[in-house]
């Protein structure tokens, strides 16, 4: 009997040890204002949000246990690697089955800027078809304009967001596929004029999650989850948010 109480104690601890949130990986990237780098420290809506839901949760991470990574890596790594937590991910349908969904932290929209001056139209696939539009490499945009149909020598992939920016100004691409806010945040703080440029196209309108690695067992996810939840319903989101208007 002893030796049988003994095991299922052991299994117990094991079992606890190996849902602890902060045994989790967490890798984020610059997106501003949800999540970016100011002078060495990891800030934004989903950094803090990170840190107040796993308080929430009894299993409290820091955001010196964040990696700020470009988001290609980061993106194949939590495709490949187990117990890896990816944010701010955009839940699309055709993201839906390759993650382990938490959240939500936000509404966000994915649109195509392009300058007021080359007056440019886009209803349909087939009218990206005498353009150049940027896209970060295995960002949302990126995957959105794939389904959308835009053939791939209309696609023009970069590593940086910031550098998109920059060659929209620059006239080196057409357009610029990124998230709203993200994007002109990221233009105002390359000193571009976001008043010389335009939205003419939305790809779409979705929700900002925190995705886990389909290979992360549930305990973690719902763990998480359920510190999301407490944090959205005791008001924290909504403090956060207001720190970054």
């Amino acid at each position: 009997m002893k030796s049988l109480i003994a095991a299922s104690l052991l299994v117990f601890s094991t079992t606890t040890l190996a849902a602890n949130l902060s045994d989790l990986d967490y890798i984020t990237e610059v997106y501003p204002p949800f999540n970016y780098e100011e002078r060495g420290e990891l800030k934004g809506i989903a950094v803090d949000f990170l840190e107040a839901a796993t308080k929430a949760a009894g299993e409290p991470i820091s955001r010196d246990q964040v990696k700020l990574q470009p988001w290609a890596r980061g993106y194949a790594t939590a495709l490949s690697e187990p117990n890896t937590v990816l944010f701010s991910t955009t839940r699309t349908a055709e993201r839906e089955d390759k993650f382990k969904w938490v959240g939500p932290i936000t509404d966000t929209k994915v649109v195509v800027w392009a300058p007021k001056s080359k007056e440019i139209t886009i209803n349909n696939a087939s009218d990206f078809a005498d353009y150049k539009v940027g896209v970060v490499r295995d960002d949302v945009g990126q995957h959105l304009l794939e389904t959308m149909g835009v053939g791939k020598k209309s696609i023009r992939l970069s590593p940086k967001p910031d550098l998109l920016a920059k060659q929209l100004a620059a006239g080196r691409i057409d357009m610029w596929a990124y998230e709203e806010n993200v994007s002109a945040y990221i233009m105002s703080q390359s000193n571009i004029d976001t008043s010389q440029f335009e939205v003419v196209h939305v790809l779409n309108e979705s929700q900002l999650y925190y995705s886990l690695s389909n290979n992360t067992p549930d305990s973690y996810v719902e763990k998480l989850q359920a510190g999301v939840d407490q944090a959205i319903m005791d008001g924290t989101l909504d403090e956060i948010k207001n720190n970054y208007k």
